[in-house]
């Protein structure tokens, strides 16, 4: 199948930082619903997909789109779910519609699925790292539009870590659903963008390509300044949460807490063992977070969540650095999804082995340089200065 990419984009200019209106893809309705109009579609949702107030699948009901099925991710329809918790397949009780869990051992949709679907829809709010597992789902979603000769309309919407790229580039040897492509940890694109990149450089299974149409965000470039109007998963409940999202994600391959089960999920880290003059929390169980790790313990480390809207241009690895340095038990300190995080295991050597984060950091260039030439053929908006 030949590519079909349609692009629909206004081009504007923004100073570093703009905080301007965004018209997000989903807001652009005049664009898009003739394209649905007399066809069964398919969406792939949760709760960031809104379309002002309302939720955009109940605003099209009302526009009289006709949606036969729902598709939904990691967290679930409805995003309370826990990170990485297995949901099966259900009924919307709002609207009537079957909902159908693409995250699990179902990952993918199959022609059963699309047997009653004409065209599908992605709008889903991405936070902009390699792990984040919406764009997985969105690969995925893509490879069975292509497999099944359906069209695909992704509504796009900012990336709010959209204004750099850093970390290093996954190694394909450690191809997992928190990291499916050679892309760094911070990619610095949004979802259109993305997907106009899984599709041209023939990265889906097989090289297929997707029937792709984009709807572009307006008013919205990679210097944009852009808060979530939603959180996009239970335990991203801020936009300080979402700027350390990509540093302190690494501590779910540890044996630390991030603050899962407390009010400052991936803001603090810390275990019991750590001296107790430091900062001090208790992860409990609580909605989103049922079993966190270290659960009713007395954790010690540090509190990283003021100022609470600070930006951040780079990932900072002095934090798995020093909570490496002060634990104990250095065998004890990583587990086995530390590499799956960070793509490689080259970062949990260099940090065994006590280099410094200007070293590892060097060590990442030319990976970002190449990955920088393949990502200026893609975007769709003024990239960061």
């Amino acid at each position: 199948m030949k590519q079909l990419v349609s692009i629909l984009l206004l081009c504007c200019c923004f100073p570093a930082f703009s905080q301007q209106t965004v018209t997000t893809g989903a807001e652009r309705t005049a664009v898009y619903l003739p394209l649905l109009k007399d066809k069964r579609v398919g969406m792939l949702v949760n709760q960031t997909s809104i379309l002002g107030p309302s939720h955009l699948v109940d605003s099209l009901l009302e526009s009289g789109v006709n949606i036969v099925k729902i598709f939904s991710p990691e967290h679930g329809f409805r995003g309370q779910a826990d990170a990485g918790e297995k949901l099966g397949n259900s009924t919307d009780p709002a609207t009537g519609l079957p909902i159908v869990s693409l995250y699990g051992k179902h990952r993918q949709a199959d022609s059963a699925d699309l047997a009653d679907v004409d065209i599908l829809v992605f709008d889903l709010q991405d936070v902009g790292t390699r792990f984040y597992t919406y764009i997985s789902s969105l690969q995925e979603l893509m490879e069975s539009a292509a497999a099944f000769n359906k069209p695909l309309l992704v509504l796009d919407r900012p990336n709010p870590n959209g204004h750099y790229v850093d970390g290093p580039v996954l190694d394909t040897a450690f191809r997992s659903f928190v990291g499916m492509q050679p892309i760094p940890t911070v990619h610095g694109m949004t979802v259109g963008e993305y997907a106009q990149m899984l599709n041209g450089e023939g990265w889906l299974k097989g090289g297929v390509q997707c029937l792709l149409t984009v709807i572009t965000c307006e008013n919205y470039d990679h210097n944009t300044l852009y808060s979530l109007p939603v959180k996009p998963s239970p335990n991203l409940p801020n936009m300080r949460s979402i700027y350390l999202y990509p540093s302190t994600c690494l501590f779910e391959g540890t044996a630390f807490s991030l603050g899962r089960g407390t009010s400052k999920p991936f803001q603090v880290y810390g275990h019991p063992s750590l001296p107790k003059r430091l900062f001090s929390f208790t992860p409990r169980s609580m909605p989103g977070a049922k079993t966190p790790v270290l659960m009713d313990q007395t954790c010690y480390g540090y509190d990283l969540s003021a100022p609470a809207q600070k930006t951040v241009r780079q990932i900072d690895l002095d934090y798995v650095i020093n909570a490496y340095k002060l634990f104990p038990d250095k065998s004890k300190f990583f587990n086995a999804f530390f590499n799956k995080l960070a793509g490689n295991s080259t970062l949990q050597a260099q940090i065994r082995a006590g280099q410094s984060a200007a070293a590892i950091r060097k060590s990442w260039a030319p990976g970002l340089q190449a990955f920088k030439e393949i990502r200026k053929k893609y975007l769709l908006y003024k990239d960061f200065q």
